[in-house]
């Protein structure tokens, strides 16, 4: 990949997790990632295909980070809590960017289904990852329900008192 395009999807991530995807524009992306309108174009033909790969990327590293927790000894559903816990962590406590993605994008489904249709089938691809791993289909949904609460409260208190307490609710319901 071009260092270009690797700063223009990295530069653009951070934009669409701190500000959302429609109150940043061309304009701001271009200029923050230091390329030109035309680099732009050349990697990507509008805004929603940008964000597809942003979400495309985010969405794999995401699901590196699970694998390689289930790598680890111990109780699988808590080595998965600390590992999302870790990703919030290191990405920052402003939400999901899928569910904003989705929220943003839903109100234009002729616009861009695409973009809704990856969000939601990211969350699926969590489930199934889940039951992939040994987790039945309630206990998977449990975990992604805690997954979810982690992760939108740690935009309202610290990040140390939700692990915490995410940590205490998987063990409590995941008990080996």
């Amino acid at each position: 990949m071009s260092k270009k395009k690797e700063q223009l999807l990295e530069q653009s991530e951070k934009l669409f997790d701190q500000h959302g995807f429609h109150t940043v524009g061309l304009k701001q992306i271009i200029k923050e990632s230091n390329v030109a309108l035309m680099t732009m174009y050349n990697h990507f033909a509008s805004k929603e295909a940008l964000i597809l790969e942003v979400l495309r990327r985010r969405d794999e590293r995401y699901f590196d980070i699970l694998e390689n927790a289930i790598s680890n000894q111990g109780n699988l559903a808590i080595r998965l809590a600390e590992a999302h816990i870790n990703w919030l962590r290191i990405n920052g406590s402003n939400g999901c960017m899928f569910l904003r993605a989705k929220e943003e994008y839903s109100l234009e489904p002729s616009f861009n289904g695409e973009i809704v249709s990856f969000t939601e089938q990211h969350k699926r691809r969590l489930i199934d990852f889940f039951t992939s791993k040994g987790l039945n289909s309630n206990e998977a949904l449990r975990l992604e329900l805690l997954f979810e609460g982690a992760t939108a409260l740690a935009e309202v208190f610290a990040i140390e008192t939700v692990a915490t307490e995410f940590h205490h609710s998987v063990s409590s319901l995941f008990s080996e």
